[in-house]
């Protein structure tokens, strides 16, 4: 008899492990799905800002400078690996970005041009796709984190090296002052 109840508690444990580990498995997969779901926005932007780049240039072509920290930020924000570097790498892109918007006060012409409007609304609803897509990735980062620390399940998470993740967080000074990009005509 006590062997069929050990046996019995043995079989609800291992059980148990088992839905644990899919369950933190399902979260590391949402956290990854997420995650790439930024990286695909992160770079339609990225192949974005070159055309608006053209544009501008085609205006304001002596703000050589602008131009260049534009590539560079770009070229950072591509390359990025980490949610922590992306957060850096998109908080200089998006500071550059406000700088070149600032230049396209200056040129009215620039501001009427019809494929810079369209460039400027796609500029904006990505930017609106990826603030949710980042909420989204750090709901499923704290759920998956939250997961890994409550015991018992912290056990299975050690037991099967299930680790978290990092959220998408923006630097201090990228919370200090909201953005002051005008997309209007």
């Amino acid at each position: 008899m006590v062997g069929w109840i050990v046996l019995g508690i043995l079989v609800v444990l291992a059980l148990w492990v088992a839905a644990t580990y899919n369950k933190l498995v399902r979260l590391q997969i949402r956290a990854e799905e997420a995650w790439r779901g930024i990286d695909t926005l992160l770079r339609k932007r990225a192949d974005l800002i070159p055309n608006l780049v053209e544009t501008v240039k085609g205006y304001a072509g002596h703000e050589r400078e602008i131009f260049e920290k534009i590539a560079q930020a770009r070229a950072a924000s591509l390359g990025a690996k980490t949610p922590r570097e992306q957060a850096e790498a998109d908080n200089a892109l998006r500071e550059t970005l406000k700088t070149l918007f600032a230049v396209v006060e200056n040129y009215p012409n620039l501001k009427a041009n019809e494929n810079f409007i369209a460039l400027q609304r796609s500029l904006e609803g990505i930017e609106e796709e990826l603030a949710r897509s980042r909420r989204y990735y750090n709901a499923v980062v704290r759920d998956l984190n939250s997961a890994i620390k409550v015991f018992p399940q912290n056990l299975v998470a050690r037991l099967f090296h299930i680790e978290g993740r990092d959220f998408y967080m923006l630097p201090e000074e990228a919370l200090a002052e909201p953005p002051k990009v005008s997309f209007s005509r």
